[in-house]
């Protein structure tokens, strides 16, 4: 199985950037979006359709704002939208797709850039979020969590890790959070392939040609749970892709 997220930052601006001649081209079994900022009845069905896919949407209340679409060429057994939380899922952040026995969240952590109360939000949701996948664990032990998690984890995941004003994605309390949720609830698929690689990152700046000069950060993820990082045989950063600020995360699990 070959399974991509992708934080699109636009999911209607970067079809206009190609996006479907590359997601034709690269043909995987399923792929995760996130920040569609679109509407289901915004993107036309016919366009996933014709390249084989069912859509699964969770949108934000607010327009041109968040949202997550998960596109699978398998139909899904259950589809669930958010976590039953008000203050969360009306910004359109976790989406549930079981296959089978294995369950795939696509998840859009909270940005804490424009200031205290944004930042507050985001750990009340890192820990209302946390609560509620070791629940679902515990029923659904075959879990795979992928998304733009908004947090570098390693020094080696960001190209300054010097920098002292700890920046949000990079503050302590928020990579705490990550490294105990990889420490205890799942592995990191791409460290598991390359667990000391450095410079290899899946989101850069758009301001001073960070991306030309590979000044990134590594903040997009696929989480596995125990039962399944055994079966993970790739996993890497697709820099060829522009169709946003981030780019795609690429895994491949090979049932023995």
């Amino acid at each position: 199985m070959k399974l991509i997220t992708y934080n699109v930052n636009g999911i209607r601006a970067a079809i206009k950037k190609d996006l479907l001649v590359w997601l034709k081209a690269e043909s995987p079994d399923i792929i995760c979006f996130q920040e569609t900022k679109s509407q289901a009845e915004q993107v036309p069905a016919e366009l996933f359709e014709d390249l084989g896919y069912h859509a699964y949407w969770h949108s934000a209340e607010k327009k041109g704002y968040s949202g997550l679409l998960t596109l699978s060429k398998v139909k899904a057994d259950k589809v669930v939208e958010g976590m039953q939380n008000p203050d969360y899922d009306m910004e359109g952040r976790v989406l549930r797709t079981d296959y089978g026995d294995t369950t795939l969240i696509n998840l859009y952590l909270p940005s804490s850039t424009s200031g205290k109360l944004r930042h507050d939000y985001k750990m009340a949701f890192l820990q209302d979020f946390g609560k509620w996948v070791k629940k679902l664990k515990k029923k659904r032990p075959n879990l795979i969590v992928v998304g733009d998690y908004n947090i570098v984890r390693l020094d080696i995941d960001i190209h300054n890790p010097q920098r002292k004003d700890k920046p949000p994605g990079f503050r302590p309390e928020e990579r705490k959070w990550l490294q105990e949720w990889f420490d205890n609830d799942f592995s990191d698929a791409f460290r598991l392939i390359h667990p000391e690689k450095e410079n290899d990152f899946s989101w850069w700046s758009y301001r001073a040609g960070s991306r030309k000069t590979n000044k990134g950060w590594r903040i997009d993820y696929l989480s596995v749970s125990e039962p399944l990082s055994s079966l993970v045989t790739d996993a890497y950063h697709d820099h060829e892709a522009v169709h946003s600020d981030h780019c795609p995360v690429v895994m491949t699990i090979t049932h023995k």
